[in-house]
């Protein structure tokens, strides 16, 4: 009679060798189609460059917002506004979230539009312990594809691109946010 206790081991081992390719299997499907993406508005090739870090659960980046939005409506012909996260996690918990599902609805030709929502109801999603509902109902008003969108907000490579901002920001003395550069100058 063959020993229990090997059985029972072979068949642990084989349990988590499984979990670990399905993980793998599904990280990979999550990044399938994602292209990383600049969110740049206005005139790309205008002399005059302005570049925001910015946090969408930020209350001081959600009173920038209008501001950023009437300078845009009156020069943005002349002005290349790009748009970089800078999630401040240890005081803004959904703020990682909501960066990662901004660029999922980018991969949808959709940031800047999901963008205005976050700001425009900061205070409702926010406030709640399950902000990914309200990032659903955001992407259904915008009329994105739901199964790529919820594929691409847990995309590693999203993620990965809103860290990589971040830590650009870092490198450039960023500390809070809002925090804006023109032309390179803080």
């Amino acid at each position: 009679m063959k020993n229990p206790w090997v059985i029972f081991g072979a068949l642990v081992a084989l349990l988590f060798v499984g979990a670990f390719y399905i993980a793998s299997t599904a990280g990979d499907r999550n990044n399938e189609g994602v292209e990383v993406i600049s969110h740049i508005k206005g005139n790309p090739d205008a002399a005059v460059v302005l570049e925001e870090y910015s946090d969408f659960q930020c209350p001081a980046c959600s009173a920038m917002f209008p501001v950023l939005a009437d300078i845009m409506a009156e020069y943005g012909d002349q002005i290349s506004f790009e748009y970089k996260h800078f999630p401040i996690e240890r005081i803004h918990p959904y703020a990682l979230q909501a960066a990662v599902a901004a660029e999922a609805a980018g991969q949808q030709g959709k940031f800047y539009e999901f963008h205005d929502l976050l700001f425009e109801n900061q205070t409702t999603w926010s406030q709640s312990p399950t902000p990914n509902v309200f990032f659903m109902q955001y992407a259904e008003e915008l009329g994105l594809d739901m199964d790529l969108f919820k594929r691409h907000t847990n995309a590693s490579v999203l993620r990965d691109r809103v860290r990589a901002q971040q830590a650009e920001g870092v490198d450039r003395g960023v500390t809070g946010t809002p925090t804006l550069f023109l032309n390179g100058e803080r």
